[in-house]
């Protein structure tokens, strides 16, 4: 009988060359959308050592950014810093403070005259 080795990596996220999940879709969309843009410059008819230096040069910063954000906010930092964004800082209420604690009667009790 054949021996078989068991995959140990069933459950984990994905990762390259030490970039987690969410990096690997910033890194590789981000080189897409670079390639996308050098044909475009090239297309158009710009030079191309001209094209090529605005690819490598912003290949370059795309991947040094990449691994940057990798090491700084690890593999869930970066969405719990954009969801801390979304997230007020705090609350203002500017009622009344008699009013706070007043008994709140909704439509629904009005209606079916269930006060309690």
């Amino acid at each position: 009988m054949g021996t078989f080795s068991i995959n140990r990596g069933i459950g984990r996220n994905a990762e390259f060359s030490g970039l987690k999940t969410q990096y690997l879709f910033i890194f590789a969309g981000g080189l897409l959308g670079v390639f996308i843009v050098f044909v475009i410059l090239f297309m158009i008819g710009i030079n191309q050592w001209t094209c090529i230096a605005f690819g490598v040069v912003s290949a370059l910063i795309l991947v040094y950014g990449t691994f940057y954000l990798n090491r700084k906010y690890g593999e869930h930092g970066l969405m719990k810093m954009q969801a801390r964004r979304n997230h007020p800082r705090y609350v203002i209420n500017r009622q009344r403070i008699a009013r706070l604690f007043q008994l709140r009667i909704t439509n629904y009790e009005l209606r079916n005259n269930n006060f309690e």
